[in-house]
Parts: C-alpha cells; structure tokens; sequence
C-alpha cells in the first residue's frame, strides 16, 4: 500500500581482580576529552563514557553562498538558543551536555495506518494535512499579534506541523526566538543578501513568497557576525558552513523533532534521514542520534549522509547525560558504584512513544529493525528482545554483551547473552561484530568470556555468536557475525563498516 505521507591491558592469565576487570571495561567507557571530565562526572557521578566527546552546532557558519562564513567572540549554541531540544551531541559511551527545555510528547504516540507486507512509505518530509497547516499558520499570526505566548506557539508548531510554517496564500512564515539582536533572513531565494525581519516581543519574524521552496536553503543572520540554522526548523542539512535550514525539500535530507519524552526519561530529539521524495519500505530506528549525521560529532560521526542505503528511513533518537542508565537492561558496576537498568523505559520509549510518532507522521512499513554501538547496541538487542514480534532485525556493532557481569559481585544470568540463551530461537534477524582481539575466557566463574586480554568487545560477541547459533540460528541466514581485526571502539570505525550491516538490513 502506497502512503501520501502522512583496549585492555595484558595479564598472566589467571583470574582478574575487580580492578583489573573493571580497567578493561573502562577506557570503552571513557573519553572526555570534547566536553570535559567536570561533566562526566556530574552526570554520571563516575567518568564512563567511552567516546565522551559532545559536539553542538557552536561555530557562527556563514551562508552557503560566496559570502564568506564568520565567527564571534564567543560561540553562540546556533543549534537551539531557545526552546526546546537536546542540545548537546553525546557520543558512543559517554553522555555529553544537554538542554531539555520545553514541552514533551507524552508517554503515547498517535499511531499511523496498519502496515502491510511489502509495503512502501511515500511522501515529502513532514507533510502535514490542511488542518494542521491552517491550524499553524493561525497559532503563529496568534503570536505575532501578541496574542498568545510566542515560545509557546513555536513549540507547538514544531511538534506539529514544523517551521517555516506555509500560509493559506502560498507564501511562509518564519520566526525564531533567535536573540535581543535585530535579525534578518536570507537563503537561496534571495541570494544571501538578507531580509530584516520584524519583532513582537521577543520573537523576530518575517512573512515572505518563496518562488522555488524546494530545495532552498535558509538563514538567521544579525547582518553583523551571526548566521544560525533556524532553531525550531524542521528539514535541514550539513555543508561545509555547518548546519542550514530549509524551507521545503523533495530529495534526501533531515528532518528534527523536538524534546520528545515518556516514561520519566528526560526529553531528547529526533534526527530522521528522509529519502528522496519520501519513499521507503523499511525503517531503522538507531541510537546516539547526535553522531550519526552530524559531521561535526566526535570522530567525525557515522557519516550516514554519506552511506545511507536508498529506500530506508533513518530515525536517529539521541542520548541524554542518562545514557548510560538508558542504554544498559540491569544495574551494574564499572568501578563508581552502581548504575545502569533503565533500559526497559528507554526501550519503552523508542516503542510506545518515537515509534508511533514517526509511523503517524511518515507512514507505517513492515520492516523495521534497531541499530547502534557499544551500549547502543547492547540496548538494540534488549529493545529486540523486550518486543521480539516487532523488530525485523537487531543490529549492534561493538555491542557491550557483557553488561551484567563487570561487577564480579553481580548473581550469575544477567547478561544479554544469558537472555538470548533463554529465549531460544526467535524471528528476529541479528547481527553483531566488533575490532579489536585477543584471548577470550572466563577466569572468574560467571560464566562470561570477558577476562582476557581482548578489546572492543570482541570476546563477548564472539561467545554471543556462538551462543545463538547453539540455539538454532543459522550463521549467514539469521544470524551474521563480522569481525574488524584491530578496529578500534569509535565513530569512526564504526562509519567504516556500516556498510556491511546495512546491506543486510536492505536485503531483506
């Protein structure tokens, strides 16, 4: 049916020490190097976020025309000055900065239409029906009058509808809470020279005809040293001048959605990877949202504008500084007491609440799977086990599948390996790898080969591959293993060989 859119060190072999244990697991929990180890440990109490960096669209990026980009004094957060979102960018296994300002989605979603085998999505990116436009565009003149609560109104018309908001006479609104500055737009549809724009209260606006909306590109500018993307756009993109809005778009590009939140987890964004024209027949949902698209994240990011596959809709959910609470199924302890287990309202969430939001504004397909790194995966493989009828496929690469057993003290059982163990075969199609290598055994008695002298994971993963072909997954059928010899555990390797997974994930 065809929808309009709605590295661990060496040892002698024998058993290892908590401590010892504990160094293995850290330096892929660590790195706060981006945005400081001050940070970490607030958030987290301990610093354990292995790829820690944070990464905010912070640099004033000039226009995507010839006038040349500039900077200020001072960074400006020019990804959102106001209003709700996230903010902040975390990586792999640390939680970075984050602002969760503004309203929320609530703990259920409005669902989409009933999917269908070989069904594809069709559509242009956020469409929205006439009501809701009308409804935006009346909510926005609303605000313009002083009528209502501008920030209020601009919530909900990016929950909504989205900015620009399109008017009744085919022309656009823009506004934006940019600053106390006098502010001006200009895109493509004026060459970048910049139209000032009015005030009412705190909020700047403009009210313009875009001959050619598709595919034009857009700017907040002070006309002095600032260029921002707008702040509650809805369809943006990445050049070399940083983030940019756009007014409408057909081909390929990304869609945000703000401060979406359930299940007493703190809101965070959405980035959706829209194909060309809105078609797709397959939906991934990934974790780490900030790192995949952004080429400003830490190592550059995933780089998926550059490897997503054609035909598949790309639903990145960012972290908060309670990532690792979220992405792990039980408590544990790496060395600062314990901490982990919210694993089942994470998971809640991405199902009962991201995933009915993105179905009912994008359309609803059949195959859908789950994807991330290092704990990302760990936690795709829980959400894939919580919801085994519901998820195609689990991806995790460098997944860390022996969460559950760091703490030496911990009762025996608990690992995502043990669980799958228990459940036996199942539909759900599942691939993981990792880098690195090394000896692979259990020297502490917990049943979990992760006291040797490996790194990245990799002899957990291996024992988990095992594991589930001793169930009755069939390697290369359901069941797809690959390992990187070496690679190391971050956004770059993982950018490297994305690939392999996600031509499975296509060939379904």
């Amino acid at each position: 049916m065809i929808h309009r859119r709605r590295g661990a060190p060496g040892h002698d072999g024998g058993p290892l020490s908590r401590e010892e244990k504990r160094d293995i697991v850290r330096p892929m929990l660590q790195k706060a190097s981006q945005i400081g180890i001050t940070a970490f440990l607030v958030a987290l109490g301990t610093a354990c976020g292995d790829d820690g960096g944070a990464s905010t669209d912070t640099s004033i990026a000039g226009p995507t025309s010839g006038v040349p980009s500039e900077t200020t004094a001072g960074p400006v957060d020019t990804d959102a000055p106001t209003g709700p979102g996230t903010g902040g960018a975390t990586t792999s296994d640390g939680t970075g900065p984050s602002t969760t300002a503004g309203t929320t989605a609530g703990e259920t979603g409005a669902t989409g239409e009933t999917g269908e085998t070989g069904q594809t999505s069709e559509g242009t990116g956020g469409a929205t029906t006439g009501d809701e436009l009308a409804e935006d565009e009346a909510l926005l003149r609303a605000a313009i009058a002083g009528e209502v609560d501008p920030a209020e109104a601009l919530e909900t018309i990016a929950a909504r509808g989205g900015l620009p908001v399109e008017t009744a006479d085919g022309g656009f609104l823009f506004a934006c809470l940019c600053g106390p500055e006098s502010w001006s737009l200009a895109g493509d549809h004026d060459d970048w020279t910049g139209a000032p724009m009015e005030k009412t209260g705190a909020m700047s606006w403009i009210e313009l005809e875009i001959a050619a909306p598709d595919g034009s590109l857009y700017k907040f500018t002070d006309g002095v040293d600032q260029w921002i993307a707008d702040p509650l756009g809805r369809r943006h993109g990445y050049d070399d001048f940083g983030r940019y809005s756009l007014v409408r778009a057909s081909a390929a590009h990304l869609e945000r959605w703000y401060a979406i939140a359930g299940y007493g987890l703190a809101p965070r964004d959405l980035e959706i990877l829209v194909p060309d024209d809105g078609v797709f027949d397959r939906a991934l949902y990934m974790h780490d949202g900030q790192n995949l698209f952004d080429p400003e994240s830490i190592w550059g990011g995933w780089k998926l504008l550059e490897s997503a596959p054609p035909g598949v809709l790309l639903i990145g959910v960012e972290n908060t500084p309670d990532r690792v609470d979220e992405y792990t199924h039980v408590v544990d302890d790496i060395g600062g007491g314990p901490i982990g287990g919210l694993g089942d309202d994470y998971a809640d969430l991405v199902e009962l609440v991201v995933r009915p939001l993105v179905e009912e504004a994008y359309g609803e397909v059949e195959l859908v799977g789950v994807m991330g790194s290092s704990l990302g995966g760990l936690i795709s493989f829980h959400i894939a086990d919580r919801f085994p009828e519901r998820y195609v496929m689990a991806i995790s690469m460098s997944g860390t599948m022996g969460w559950g057993s760091i703490d030496p003290d911990q009762p025996p059982g608990l690992t995502m390996i043990d669980r799958y163990l228990a459940a036996g075969h199942r539909a759900t199609a599942l691939y993981l790898d990792s880098g690195g290598e090394g000896a692979c055994f259990d020297g502490d008695g917990d049943g979990i080969e992760d006291d040797g002298d490996d790194a990245d994971n990799y002899c957990v993963n291996l024992q988990l591959h095992a594991a589930l072909q001793s169930v009755g997954y069939a390697d290369g059928v359901d069941v797809f293993h690959w390992h990187e010899p070496g690679a190391p555990h971050n956004e770059l390797a993982w950018a490297e060989r994305v690939g392999i997974p996600f031509e499975l994930f296509a060939s379904l």
